[in-house]
């Protein structure tokens, strides 16, 4: 009986300090730290603050990208706010290089548009002007929103506040560009560089959470 009392008291012990597996598969991984810009670079007009332990958008149109590495099978998880209500930003994603500029991001990467009032091509949660809202459900000036971007090979799925916005898969039909300022047709990578864009004087978006899980 001692003994067996011994061997659950060590048992106990061991459980206590050795931690449990924390394997990157399993967790988000905060790229955003909320303290600095540390991994993140900007290209373009404007720029990004850190107010209060968030992003903040000034001026554009800009970009800030995460230079680390590119994403690919993962799921990219955004909280932001908007203050007015037009506000305009984007996630982007599936960046091919490193950005020197902020339109190649939009002609050869994917922009999951932050702008409320749009029409459904162009409004939040879309790829913009390449697909169409499946849903609307944006949270009210002030209240933080929660975009879930979903990596999977050529599949990229948008979850908007709990609820799916955008379902494309490469090569599915796409209308054609119509101004000159939407991005070019054509495939993307399955892996590729983020960012977040600033737009415009006016708009400012704010960012507390940027964080990122592997799918596999």
């Amino acid at each position: 009986m001692y003994k067996r009392f011994l061997l659950i008291t060590f048992l106990l012990a061991l459980a206590i300090c050795v931690p449990p597996s924390s394997g990157f598969a399993d967790d988000w991984v905060q790229l955003f730290n909320g303290k600095d810009m540390t991994d993140w670079e900007h290209v373009g007009p404007g720029r990004f603050l850190v107010e209060n332990g968030m992003l903040k958008t000034e001026g554009g149109m800009g970009l800030l990208w995460y230079t680390r590495e590119k994403f690919g099978d993962a799921i990219l998880h955004v909280v932001y706010k908007l203050s007015h209500e037009n506000d305009n930003s984007g996630v982007f994603i599936r960046i091919p290089e490193k950005p020197t500029e902020p339109w190649m991001p939009v002609n050869r990467g994917y922009e999951v548009q932050i702008y409320n009032p749009a029409d459904d091509w162009h409004c939040t949660a879309v790829l913009y002007s390449l697909t169409k809202a499946l849903a609307r459900p944006y949270k009210p000036v002030g209240e933080w929103n929660m975009l879930d971007i979903t990596l999977d090979g050529p599949h990229t799925v948008v979850v908007l506040n709990g609820t799916k916005a955008t379902d494309y898969t490469e090569g599915q039909p796409v209308p054609p560009k119509v101004k000159k300022y939407e991005p070019d047709r054509g495939p993307r990578p399955n892996s590729g560089y983020i960012g977040l864009q600033n737009h415009g004087e006016g708009s400012e978006v704010y960012f507390k959470e940027v964080a990122v899980k592997p799918l596999h």
